[in-house]
């Protein structure tokens, strides 16, 4: 077991979406039901919370500045200079975004669900800069970790129900041959964030799991970090060099008595994170 330290004590009732900012040397995370966006700088340890217009998702740097955020009606930018505009509005009633994350090309592949998470009331879809959507997969039940191997070429993806981290092969015109890379045994939680590597491998949050694991390109487990709150919710790298990994926590249904859930989590030196694309728009 890899040790963790606690990189900010905080109650978040859905803590989520951890993304580093190499722009500005800070880690950006959410509350996605408390609605707010916080930063945290591990080199000052200063922290900035901000309240968001709607739950919100997925928060992801753009290459002009500013955010770029996946909200409960759609896809939103919000400006360097803190101006709000819609990209993408879509109300549907009942449905909220959740996961997000940036393409090699800087498309971005944002995921919804619904609140009661309905069979089949997600979907994952593209957006790119000029505001074009296109639904890659309708009919996903809760929308979570996306990924892409070091060379772009595959993609890979939770919808948590299944219990399953599915990869697909990936290239300009999408996705296309579904498979799964590996299948989260009952008892273990159920596959929530994730983040690829230097190396290919594939590190989920395990809901209800209390952990992060490492599989291998191969679909191998080859690591696990047992953390000490079972709401482990999505994972990335951080830091200068991209070898600190930085774990988001969630408070919501658990009792008063888990002193760190929702609280943002880290583990030094964990391994080698890849650079992250920012959002083209």
């Amino acid at each position: 077991m890899t040790a963790y330290e606690v990189a900010v004590r905080a109650e978040a009732a859905l803590g989520e979406g951890p993304t580093w900012d190499p722009a500005t040397g800070r880690l950006i995370w959410l509350d996605i039901l408390g609605m707010r966006l916080h930063t945290y700088d591990p080199s000052s340890g200063r922290r900035t919370i901000r309240t968001t217009p709607q739950h919100v998702g997925a928060a992801k740097p753009r290459a002009g500045g500013g955010l770029v955020l996946n909200l409960r009606d759609g896809v939103g930018l919000l400006d360097p200079d803190d101006t709000f505009r819609w990209l993408h509005h879509e109300p549907v009633a009942g449905r909220r975004a959740n996961d997000a994350a940036v393409a090699p090309d800087g498309s971005l592949w944002a995921g919804t669900m619904r609140y009661d998470e309905a069979p089949g009331g997600g979907t994952l879809s593209r957006l790119t800069g000029d505001g074009a959507v296109r639904t890659v997969l309708p009919d996903v039940t809760v929308s979570n970790g996306t990924g892409w191997s070091p060379d772009g070429r595959l993609m890979y993806y939770v919808d948590s129900p299944t219990r399953r981290v599915d990869v697909f092969d990936h290239d300009e015109d999408g996705v296309r041959d579904r498979r799964t890379l590996v299948e989260i045994e009952e008892g273990a939680g159920f596959p929530d964030g994730l983040t690829v590597d230097a190396e290919g491998c594939v590190w989920v949050a395990l809901w209800d799991g209390g952990a992060v694991r490492r599989y291998t390109p191969a679909g191998e487990l080859d690591r696990v970090i047992t953390l000490p709150t079972p709401r482990t919710t999505a994972c990335a790298f951080g830091g200068a060099a991209l070898t600190d990994l930085y774990i988001t926590t969630a408070r919501t249904g658990l009792p008063p008595t888990d002193p760190l859930s929702g609280s943002l989590l880290v583990v030094p030196g964990a391994g080698q994170g890849l650079p992250q694309p920012a959002f083209e728009g």
